[in-house]
């Protein structure tokens, strides 16, 4: 009896066992067979837009005018009226020199023009008394009178070449005068009185010359960005030398074509500078205001845009798959970039892209419209 009753124990707990487990398993292959539910993929719709952006590049400050101040003629520095620092007006007197051989050539000049004169004159007068004469028949032949006519031409031109020559005579005299073109600052003095000055290669300037109280920004414009330039957007900048302090110009000259050796393009600004607190030679540091160009663009998330190997991508949702979109990008700012290329407005593009998702795949999960 006892033993029957421990055989009957034992199958009992077997059985207990036995269904334990096949719960166990019944459970477990109820989870298993349960469906993985696909998180949600975010996408947006596309816009046109355009993006501005600014662009930081280095510009160099030069005097709105720069001239050389150079002798005219060979001469000696008499007197001197500036020096650096000298403020001038246009016309102003800074400097006179001397060359004596010039008031001799002038009093030479003077003489001749005195003597081509007196004969223009009595030719002049041999031709009227012929002329006069030969109004009475058979008194003076065709051919005398017109060899006195002749005469009286050339003595005339030689009187004007004489006449000429006194001039050109002044005129170096007049050289002798070093005279501001426009009104600004002498920055340079390479002369002192009694030096020796003249024209022809390898001469030494005597002054130089700047315009100070307006200025010229001038940056050379990269090629990438060149065509996006805003001309009417407002340039700020800023100089080492006066740290905390901003200035603004705006666009005044563009080149319209890109230099040979930079591969950029030649931009300048007018820069006014009534209290000279800006300096030619300076370089400041430059916000350039850069456009989208002209052709319409979209503008997408940074995340959206897929750099692969193969090319520039963005990656749209057509009828449940994904189809990779070959785009050109242009302005980039704040994490959005703006593209080119075979796009339309409404297009469902994909937010964050790599490339894991395959071009063709259908999409996986819900799309999530942002």
């Amino acid at each position: 009896m006892i033993r029957t009753a421990k055989m009957i124990g034992t199958g009992i707990a077997i059985a207990a066992a036995v269904a334990g487990w096949q719960g166990c398993n019944s459970t477990g292959a109820e989870e298993e067979k349960a469906p993985e539910k696909q998180p949600a993929v975010n996408a947006f719709l596309l816009t046109e837009g355009a993006l501005s952006d600014t662009l930081s590049i280095p510009g160099e400050l030069v005097a709105f005018q720069h001239v050389d101040l150079y002798a005219k003629v060979s001469s000696f520095v008499k007197r001197l009226y500036v020096d650096v620092g000298s403020e001038v007006r246009a016309g102003q007197l800074l400097a006179v020199m001397e060359a004596p051989e010039l008031n001799a050539q002038s009093e030479g000049a003077q003489s001749r023009v005195q003597s081509q004169e007196a004969v223009y004159l009595a030719s002049k007068a041999t031709y009227d008394r012929l002329l006069e004469t030969s109004k009475t028949p058979g008194t003076i032949s065709q051919n005398d009178l017109d060899v006195a006519r002749a005469r009286q031409q050339s003595d005339y031109a030689q009187y004007q070449a004489a006449k000429a020559a006194l001039k050109e005579v002044h005129d170096n005299r007049n050289y002798l005068e070093i005279r501001a073109p426009f009104s600004g600052m002498i920055t340079a003095r390479n002369v002192s009185a009694g030096a020796y000055v003249g024209p022809g290669a390898g001469a030494v300037p005597m002054f130089t010359l700047q315009e100070q109280k307006k200025l010229r920004l001038v940056v050379n414009l990269p090629e990438s960005n060149a065509g996006v330039l805003d001309r009417e957007g407002a340039v700020r900048f800023t100089v080492k030398s006066l740290p905390g302090l901003h200035f603004t110009a705006k666009t005044s000259r563009v080149s319209g074509a890109l230099d040979n050796r930079l591969r950029a393009q030649h931009v300048e600004m007018d820069v006014p500078n009534p209290d000279k607190q800006l300096l030619p030679g300076m370089i400041p540091e430059v916000q350039i205001p850069l456009r989208a160009g002209e052709k319409a663009s979209f503008v997408i998330p940074g995340s959206a845009l897929l750099n692969s190997s193969q090319g520039i991508y963005v990656i749209r949702i057509v009828n449940g798959k994904t189809v990779w979109v070959p785009v050109q990008t242009g302005v980039q700012t704040g994490g959005k970039v703006a593209v080119y290329g075979d796009l339309h407005t409404s297009d469902t593009l994909i937010t964050t892209v790599t490339e894991e998702v395959r071009n063709g795949a259908p999409v996986e999960g819900k799309v999530a419209l942002q």
